[in-house]
């Protein structure tokens, strides 16, 4: 798989479509799922972007359980997230919750390259991989709000 990146661009429209359910079948359903999504977020724990998550590891593990729920939910799953934050659309809130950080390019980057590792390691049909890639790839341009020197107020809600 290429595991291809494309830019962020400030102001530009992104279009990004849900990744297919037939992913969550393919990793495992839920049990799958949180097994890769943990294994993403402990390559998280020892990257350059580990300063944006808690240190301690116990607060930690609350975000990387919270967030594991927005993916079981996003690719299919039961509704796990929405129960935890009261309904709300899943990527308007998940946009929202990244305006607390000052998110630049290089950090997108290197949060794909975690995915990607964590990807690597599954045995899946390539298509699949390439379907949920793309989804990460495009929704995570969403979370960027830093470009050159100024911080931008991220016009997608």
């Amino acid at each position: 798989m290429k595991y291809k990146i494309t830019p962020t661009i400030e102001d530009a429209k992104v279009d990004f479509k849900d990744p297919s359910p037939e992913f969550f079948k393919a990793v495992g359903g839920e049990e799958g799922m949180r097994e890769l999504m943990y294994s993403f977020y402990e390559i998280i724990y020892t990257s350059e972007i580990s300063n944006f998550f808690p240190q301690d590891k116990v607060e930690f593990d609350k975000i990387k359980v919270k967030n594991t729920n927005f993916f079981v939910q996003l690719c299919g799953g039961p509704k796990v997230y929405e129960e935890e934050t009261g309904g709300q659309d899943l990527d308007t809130y998940m946009v929202r919750f990244h305006d607390d950080f000052s998110i630049a390019e290089k950090a997108r980057i290197e949060w794909l390259g975690c995915m990607r590792q964590a990807l690597e390691g599954y045995d899946m049909d390539e298509e699949l991989k390439e379907d949920f890639w793309d989804y990460c790839d495009k929704f995570s341009k969403l979370t960027v709000n830093q470009f050159g020197d100024k911080r931008k107020f991220n016009p997608y809600y």
